[in-house]
């Protein structure tokens, strides 16, 4: 075993409860812009939805277990690997989208659609992929990991937070719309504030292993939006759908893994490094990639005469 599985983070439940919190605070901030209409999306562009949550919820877990197959990382990084490629699209995938001038519509759809969908598909492909190797299948079996507990925490931090914030954009549209923005910044700069005094009191830890993290989250990274792009364009959809499911499965809600990783396996090291990193990095690539496709517009399709 390696030493970075043996380290635990300094966490205090009390810590852990006030980040709970915060993330429900986030997701009930983002779900005030969120409407039923937004799943609609699903009906007018079923392929495109199709195809994003196919690379979020089947493609990308099985690289993250790939890569821990081949290159061999310590099992709690491998294991890292596979929450992160597990947990639904980043909040920030909308905004990166927009800015890449692709399908922000679609962004949204794919976001909310992934979101719900994690209820059941985060535990259950942490425990499918991470059982098919003997070194990780270690670390669920040492922490007798239950899908079924997994589904009730996602529930009460994804499920009633959204459903809340959906609840009140329906009813109180126009104190939705006024709330939105505020809302949506001031949770993002708590859970900011959070996540940097958390590392400050890791600071050690993350210093002495995120070297260790780099190579393999650099490899998800990129073969997430390598992935969601080109099967956009095998696909056909048009180069504005290829930029969103490219930005949706490349972009992972980390902070929902670090959750997972505090509630469940106790700031097991190696996952913790992986989440974190990948928080800071995913947003580095995000917007190198939408500045990128910022000065190149897409094509604007030929209607069909």
């Amino acid at each position: 075993m390696s030493e970075i599985d043996l380290v635990r983070l300094n966490f205090s439940p009390a810590s852990l409860t006030a980040l709970n919190a915060i993330l429900a605070l986030v997701l009930f901030g983002v779900a005030l812009d969120m409407k039923v209409s937004d799943f609609k999306g699903i009906a007018s562009a079923p392929r495109a939805t199709a195809i994003g949550m196919l690379g979020q919820f089947v493609l990308l877990p099985a690289v993250g277990w790939a890569i821990g197959m081949v290159l061999k990382p310590a099992p709690s990084i491998a294991l890292g690997l596979i929450l992160v490629a597990a947990c639904p699209g980043g909040n920030i995938s909308n905004f990166l989208t927009h800015f890449a001038r692709g399908n922000t519509a679609l962004s949204i759809t794919m976001t909310s659609v992934s979101t719900l969908g994690s209820l059941v598909l985060t535990p259950f492909n942490l425990a499918f992929w991470g059982s098919l190797n003997p070194q990780t299948a270690r670390i669920l079996s040492a922490v007798a990991l239950d899908p079924l507990d997994v589904l009730v925490t996602i529930v009460f931090l994804l499920g009633i937070p959204a459903a809340s914030g959906m609840a009140v954009a329906h009813w109180f549209p126009r104190a939705a719309a006024r709330a939105h923005r505020p809302f949506k910044v001031l949770s993002l700069a708590f859970f900011g504030i959070f996540v940097v005094a958390a590392l400050a009191a890791n600071w050690g830890y993350f210093l002495e292993y995120v070297g260790r993290v780099v190579l393999v989250v650099f490899l998800m990274n990129g073969l997430g939006l390598l992935l969601g792009y080109w099967s956009g364009r095998l696909a056909r959809l048009p180069e504005a759908d290829c930029r969103a499911t490219a930005i949706e499965v490349g972009i992972q809600n980390s902070g929902f893994g670090l959750i997972l990783v505090f509630n469940f396996f106790g700031g097991l090291g190696g996952m913790a490094i992986v989440a974190a990193w990948w928080g800071i990095w995913h947003i580095l690539t995000g917007l190198a990639l939408a500045s990128w496709w910022r000065r190149r517009p897409p094509p604007v399709p030929v209607p069909v005469q």
